[in-house]
């Protein structure tokens, strides 16, 4: 029984131990948990306290921001990253001598920008970095460093203003005139600042955020020495006199130009030679200055070369001379100044400027063969039907401006170039023109039927339109077919020209001279264009008219040299409308040319002139 007995207690002592160590481990895990409760309320509170400001142990620049809001730390590293406004900056040239602020030289802190970077720690980077960095922060301190703002700008404008100061202009020997007395100048050394090295010296200080000393770099400029008295001498002789400058056609009558002494001693400069181990000095003259003088003198002795005026014969298929070419001719301006300083350095004082020939591109003997031109590319004409004397005249007179004119391949032409002076005295009439609101007489009305059959003859052949003004209403005559009915298919089609203002241009885009020939009529002008065909097709469509508008109401004014009850029309009422023109131009299939030309006309009233004191209807 007792052996029994121990062999029960035996068995029941391991449940007994099982029971301890369980009662053991439990008393120590509701510890563990109770002590991570404890810490995690303990971070839950340090974490909340410091939800708006910044954790210990964070400082910027060595100034501490623990525990202060975004606001706070702002307002303390701005008091204490001070830098900017205690530090000196000291410059020094010599025994000149400048100081400035940091912040006089565009040095600055970004105080905000260190202070977010501060309140970031420990923040945003998942729960164990942030603790990390906390407890970095708290155990061994987080400094942060601030961002530097330099504006050079104005440290710039600083030692620019310094350079100003301290710069000396280096002065070479030299002659000048003192009222006709030749003084030598005796050569001075000069020295300029070097502001950017300056600039980088300065930067060093910034780096380390401490006060210095920065010396100006500067430059020195060292004159060269040499006896000028033998070239004092010559200018004595040089300046005893005016210089004179000839045309070379006295019966121009241009010219003299006269350089007299004083002028002449400002035109004098030293140069420095070296032979022989020896530096002189030799007197010549500014070059630049006498080829800005003479080319000044230039333009009124050009005389402009003119291309021939020819015609095509079709039968022959030669040209044939209509107007001679003229010879153009030019100062050559470095020929004449190289002869000007030889005969000044000579002694003398007279020459005689040097020019040169300019030939014309299309010669009197120019072959049609040579210029491309072949046979006829174009051709257009329009009908004036109606028309006064004095307006066809006037489109005479305008169209023999263009006959046998010759466009080189490549030109823009323009009209208001060859279009002679618009005058009573070169055979022009006064005949209505349109000039802003109304229609008035005017010296050259009706020029624009030249410039509308040109406009068409270059819109048919092809060629690009580069520039075209409509009229500011619709014109009959410009609508006109060969039997006087209006076509309204060709409303859109016209172009004016009011010189210097308004011109008419087109480019003669092929590899061919082009020649131009027009012949006027009583009731129609035919322009034609004689070249080289290229292969181009011109296909072209209107929209015809389109929204059209009622005249506005009619417009009276009175006329001072109107008896009184008297009333005459000066203008008729037009509709107002739209016209759109397409174009494509097309060589081998291929488009290269494609225009749509929009043309919108003003409604226009009638117009009546009235004398004074007359009742207006």
């Amino acid at each position: 029984m007792i052996n029994e007995e121990k062999t029960i207690e035996k068995e029941r002592d391991p449940r007994k131990s099982y029971s301890m160590v369980r009662q053991i481990l439990f008393a120590f895990g509701v510890g563990a948990i109770l002590a991570f409760l404890v810490l995690a309320a303990a971070l839950w509170k340090f974490e909340r306290d410091h939800a708006q400001t910044i954790y210990p142990g964070v400082s910027v620049a060595g100034v501490d921001l623990s525990g202060l809001t975004l606001g706070q730390a702002v307002v303390e590293a701005n008091a204490s990253l001070n830098y900017g406004q205690t530090g000196q900056i000291q410059f020094v040239d010599g025994q000149n001598r400048w100081v400035y602020s940091p912040e006089d030289l565009g040095f600055s802190y970004n105080p905000i920008e260190a202070v977010n970077e501060a309140f970031a720690v420990g923040r945003g980077k998942g729960t164990f970095k942030n603790l990390n960095e906390q407890l970095l922060a708290m155990s061994s301190g987080i400094n942060i460093t601030p961002g530097i703002v330099y504006d050079q700008a104005k440290a710039y404008q600083v030692v620019q203003e310094l350079a100003r100061q301290s710069n000396i202009e280096k002065v070479e020997p030299a002659i000048n005139l003192e009222t006709s007395k030749i003084n030598v100048v005796e050569g001075k050394a000069g020295r300029t600042v070097d502001i950017n090295a300056t600039l980088t010296r300065l930067q060093a200080y910034f780096l380390i955020q401490q006060n210095g000393v920065v010396n100006l770099v500067v430059e020195e400029h060292i004159p060269v020495t040499a006896n000028v008295e033998d070239t004092a001498s010559l200018a004595e002789t040089i300046l005893s006199q005016p210089f004179t400058i000839l045309s070379d056609d006295p019966a121009n009558g241009m010219g003299p130009w006269v350089i007299e002494p004083e002028s002449l001693a400002e035109l004098l400069i030293i140069d420095q030679k070296h032979e022989q181990g020896r530096t002189d000095y030799q007197l010549t003259l500014n070059r630049p200055a006498l080829v800005a003088y003479v080319a000044s003198i230039a333009p009124s002795l050009r005389v402009d070369p003119v291309n021939a005026r020819m015609m095509f014969n079709d039968d022959t298929r030669q040209l044939e001379l209509v107007e001679s070419a003229v010879i153009g001719k030019s100062v050559d301006v470095d020929a004449s100044v190289e002869d000007i300083i030889e005969k000044i350095k000579s002694g003398d004082h007279q020459t005689t400027l040097v020019m040169e020939t300019v030939d014309p591109q299309v010669r009197d003997d120019s072959l049609a063969a040579d210029l491309g031109i072949t046979e006829l590319v174009a051709e257009t004409t329009s009908y004036f039907h109606g028309s006064d004397a004095a307006r066809i005249q006037n489109i005479r007179v305008s169209a023999e401006s263009f006959y046998g004119v010759m466009v080189a391949p490549g030109e823009v032409f323009s009209m208001a170039k060859y279009l002679t002076n618009i005058s009573l005295d070169n055979g022009y009439a006064e005949a209505p023109i349109i000039v802003g609101d109304q229609t008035v007489d005017g010296v050259g009305g009706g020029i624009c039927q030249v410039s509308t059959t040109l406009f068409r003859n270059a819109f048919f052949g092809g060629f690009p339109i580069v520039e075209r003004h409509a009229h500011a209403y619709r014109v009959s005559y410009y609508e006109q077919q060969s039997n006087g009915w209006a076509d309204s298919n060709l409303a859109g089609l016209d172009a004016t020209v009011y010189v210097p203002l308004v011109d008419f241009k087109f480019r003669n885009d092929t590899p061919y001279w082009l020649l131009m020939e027009t012949y006027p009529t009583n009731t129609s002008l035919t322009w034609k264009f004689y070249s080289t065909k290229d292969g181009r097709s011109v296909s072209w469509w209107t929209s015809g008219i389109t929204d059209v508008v009622s005249p506005p109401e009619d417009i009276y004014r009175e006329d001072p040299t109107l008896p009184t009850g008297e009333i005459r029309q000066v203008d008729w009422a037009v509709y107002g409308a739209t016209a759109i023109a397409y174009r494509t131009v097309t060589r081998d299939g291929v488009v290269f040319i494609n225009d749509t030309i929009k043309t919108v006309y003003t409604a226009w009233p009638a117009g009546y002139s009235y004398g004074p004191g007359t009742d207006i209807p």
